[in-house]
């Protein structure tokens, strides 16, 4: 959160109420953590994106050991004593800094400047003021299109807040997904980022629709990390706080929508292409009382302002928490994933997309892999694994066979016959092991004397094996092996008399 604070602040140049905002916290944790990081030296976002969460809380604790915290002034009692006559600001920082004699408090400057901001936040007005580059804003129209097979599909709408510059396409619904992908889109068309991206609170978008401290999702706010801008909901119930794309819906329905009525469409596809081939000539229309178009005041005022887009469109993600097992392995989907076996018995946060996921700790990604379908499998990177574990990986059946030839030719032709017994070898490795841990018992000549009694059985298992060991049978030859055996007397046997 601090990070993501120090982000807003110093690469996407949002004010102090609106980074509190965007990320529902106060304007004081706001400020406290902007002095402390430039305390610290870190005075712009390239020298902050590089450390981890760990790192970052080190150097601006580091910063401020020592110091203690700032008695901070009751602003609202200040407020209203400058009320008075002939009470000032100076008069109010003396009082405040003798009443704390002692203490850490704020220099006459430090406590000037705060109270501004405090007094500028009373004088908020309904009266917006669109900076170029500033605002998005995004909604979807009302009314849904009907398509041929019975189903219906969502129109997004979006328009840029100083030019009024508008894009519109169709969705199959207003799921979390079809919001991200509209503004996916968004982006790409007008070819840019700006600094807030403001909807309403929709349950698909906003986790808590606060009306002063709204928070969106986790997947929300992945996007807006990935763009570098900030997602910061309009008030519930509030529809002027998004005026300007409350306007442009009404624009798209009247010469968009309207346009389309008598039309059928096969699929939302289709319906998103009528909408496409359309909404150049929206953007063209010249203003009524002002000069240009949308086109021409998006082309002066706001494209040169937006920030550029990253190298790499967003992919969708959402996220979850897993605890590490004690096999070092989360458990997504089904699928169990390894991580560094250090982080046994720990909770991370997963960030799971279409093609991949990734286990985060501290905010740093320790483990990705490729996402898998198989419910019940495994993926398992060597270097998560313990040393003893990894030696354990390094068997194959060649290597098993190839000790097995050490005692014998018998010994190892028993042993590749266990393990093409499997579909996957790795399950008889622990029988081979047992049949060659009895070379320790009972001598390497003797098991392999057994394997070859075991093999003229047809009988290659290693409680086979290690049953003959036991009861003698590798100290018999072949002939005394056949002596030995009699057919027993009893009434159901004929005998060889019977058929002569």
């Amino acid at each position: 959160m601090i990070k993501e604070a120090l982000r807003l602040k110093l690469e996407a140049r949002l004010s102090h109420e609106q980074t509190a905002r965007a990320l529902r916290i106060s304007k004081g944790v706001v400020a406290k953590y902007m002095g402390l990081a430039a305390a610290a030296g870190l005075a712009d976002w390239e020298t902050i994106r590089g450390l981890d969460e760990r790192q970052l809380q080190r150097l601006l604790l580091g910063a401020a050991g020592g110091r203690g915290d700032v008695v901070m002034p009751d602003f609202a009692r200040i407020h209203r004593e400058l009320s008075r006559k002939g009470v000032t600001l100076m008069l109010l920082w003396q009082e405040y800094t003798a009443a704390h004699a002692g203490l850490r408090t704020w220099g006459r400057t430090q406590f000037f400047e705060h109270y501004r901001v405090y007094a500028q936040s009373l004088k908020r007005s309904m009266r917006q003021v669109h900076r170029a580059g500033e605002k998005l804003f995004i909604d979807y129209a009302g009314p849904t299109i009907a398509l041929r097979d019975g189903a219906r599909a969502s129109v997004f709408v979006a328009a840029l807040g100083a030019s009024s510059y508008t894009f519109a396409c169709a969705t199959s619904s207003q799921k979390l997904a079809d919001w991200i992908g509209a503004m996916v889109r968004t982006l790409e068309f007008i070819e840019g980022v700006p600094q807030l991206i403001v909807p309403d609170n929709a349950r698909a978008l906003i986790a808590d629709p606060d009306r002063y401290e709204p928070r969106a999702s986790d997947t929300v706010l992945d996007f807006a990390r990935h763009y570098g801008t900030s997602v910061l909901p309009a008030r519930p119930l509030k529809p002027q706080d998004k005026a300007k794309v409350e306007s442009a819906v009404q624009v798209v329905e009247r010469w968009i929508l309207a346009r389309l009525r008598h039309r059928s469409f096969d699929s939302v596809h289709d319906l998103d292409e009528a909408i496409a081939e359309l909404l150049p000539a929206l953007n063209e229309r010249p203003f009524q009382r002002l000069p240009g178009s949308r086109a021409t005041t998006f082309a002066d005022l706001d494209r040169p302002a937006l920030a550029p887009l990253p190298g790499t469109r967003y992919e969708i993600a959402r996220y979850k928490s897993a605890k590490v097992h004690i096999d070092y392995h989360v458990q997504v989907d089904g699928h169990f994933y390894s991580v560094p076996h250090a982080l046994v018995g720990t909770t991370l946060q997963v960030r799971v997309t279409a093609a991949g996921i990734e286990c985060l700790h501290g905010g740093r990604r320790v483990a990705a892999h490729l996402r898998s379908s198989r419910v019940g499998g495994f993926t398992t990177v060597a270097e998560h694994l313990p040393a003893a574990h990894r030696a354990h990986r390094e068997w194959t059946p060649s290597r098993l066979i190839e000790w097995g030839q050490r005692i014998g030719v018998s010994t190892a032709e028993v042993i590749a016959r266990i393990l093409s017994e499997h579909k996957h070898p790795e399950h008889g490795y622990r029988r081979c092991l047992g049949l060659l841990s009895l070379s320790r018992r009972h001598g390497a000549q003797r098991l392999e004397a057994a394997c070859v009694v075991a093999l003229r059985a047809g009988a290659f298992r290693y409680r086979v094996v290690k049953e003959i060991l036991d009861n003698n049978r590798d100290r018999l030859g072949p002939a005394s092996e056949a002596a030995q055996w009699s057919s027993p007397a009893h009434e159901n046997v004929r005998g060889p008399g019977y058929y002569q």
